[in-house]
């Protein structure tokens, strides 16, 4: 298989470009004014955002805990243009500068302090979510067929309000226009044949995002295609609203208080799940890593290895997965996947350029149609691959 060119952000008008220069001032202005950082922070933050879209690498300081691992990392790379580095790193170490310019690792007030909480907590308290939680009464007026089907739209479509919770969503004709890629019989396939086993689950955003993955492992768990779920968060912010342990905790939170009964059934499930191990929490170092998950650490790669089916949620976690490189649309998944230790699914709305597993004709319908296609959210795939 020839090697497809890593994504770089220098090329002016690219969405990678765009990202550094458009999306990240943005972010910036947002997290100056959702929290009252003083001036030595807020002087940091605004260097920050400088140096990423004008300036040269530099590493961290040698007195924070990640010196040595970041300089590793960055081998060969400080000292070049932000634009320079791959894509996926560059953004990685622009999360990892801005914790460290808010003195989230630094002893003092701001210690611990997840800069993007403001946004995450908002969005879990808004009355859209209620309205997405009463739907859930729902569930049980579906055949079981259907309902696995509808939750796993959900944890598809995920922060998108109008889909998510949308229980009708498996005939809903604009959402099964915009998939691409469909191989959630595949999906369902491999769980009802290992039924039993360990479900790994690699969360992306919190919010309403994590809110249907959970309801999909609840669902997991009470159907009996998975006695054990081990889901996968962020040990630290990480991007704008990645989900933490904290998140999780909220978020379970929030069901168990829900207004409809189904919800608060499913909050008290997964928080007792919780407690008995059932649904196990994890996190590593590597998830905040700027790497592909085939350079994972051995404990890691153990860890999935043991899994009867992982899935994987996100536009980030897709790009790790089959490498943030400008493949030809029509690269097969399970070719671009290979490396990964257990049968995995991914799904992924597309929110940035990589994509893989497409045929020849649609991508050609679609570069023809509509020209942002692959970053405009407005289109999901649900693809695939075991390796046994």
């Amino acid at each position: 298989m020839a090697i497809a060119p890593v994504i770089l952000s220098n090329a002016r008008g690219s969405f990678a470009w765009g990202v550094f220069h458009e999306r990240h001032p943005k972010l910036i202005e947002q997290v100056l004014a959702a929290l009252p950082y003083g001036p030595t922070e807020r002087e940091k933050i605004e260097r920050l955002l400088a140096d990423s879209t004008t300036g040269a690498l530099e590493p961290l300081g040698p007195e924070v805990h990640d010196h040595a691992q970041w300089l590793e990392w960055g081998r060969g790379l400080w000292g070049r243009p932000w634009g320079e580095a791959p894509f996926l790193w560059a953004e990685s170490y622009f999360y990892r500068r801005l914790l460290d310019a808010t003195g989230y690792f630094r002893p003092g007030a701001w210690q611990g302090i997840d800069p993007f909480a403001p946004f995450k907590n908002a969005e879990l308290a808004s009355t859209a979510v209620d309205d997405e939680l009463t739907a859930l009464d729902r569930l049980g007026t579906l055949p079981p067929q259907d309902r696995a089907k509808a939750l796993l739209s959900s944890a598809l479509w995920g922060n998108r309000a109008d889909l998510s919770f949308q229980l009708t969503a498996p005939s809903d004709t604009q959402a099964a226009t915009a998939l691409l890629a469909d191989d959630s019989d595949l999906l369902w396939t491999e769980l009802e044949r290992s039924r039993g086993g360990q479900v790994c689950l690699v969360a992306d955003n919190a919010g309403r995002e994590l809110l249907p993955d959970l309801v999909l492992i609840d669902h997991l768990l009470v159907s009996g295609l998975a006695t054990r779920v081990v889901l996968h968060v962020k040990p630290q912010p990480y991007f704008m609203s990645d989900a933490t342990m904290a998140d999780v905790l909220a978020t379970v939170a929030r069901l168990r208080a829900a207004p409809g009964a189904q919800a608060e059934l499913i909050g008290r499930r997964l928080w007792q799940a919780m407690k008995s191990d059932t649904l196990a929490v994890r996190t590593h170092p590597f998830f905040c890593a700027p790497l592909p998950y085939r350079d994972m650490p051995a404990d890691l790669r153990a860890e999935f290895s043991s899994a009867t089916v992982t899935i994987v949620k996100g536009d980030l976690n897709y790009r790790r997965l089959v490498g943030d490189q400008l493949w030809p649309p029509t690269t097969a998944f399970a070719t671009a996947a290979a490396r990964f230790p257990s049968p995995v699914a991914a799904l992924r709305t597309l929110k940035s350029d990589v994509i893989v597993g497409l045929n020849a004709p649609l991508v050609a319908e679609l570069d023809r149609s509509a020209g942002d296609w692959r970053t405009s959210g407005r289109h999901a795939v649900v693809q695939f691959h075991s390796p046994r």
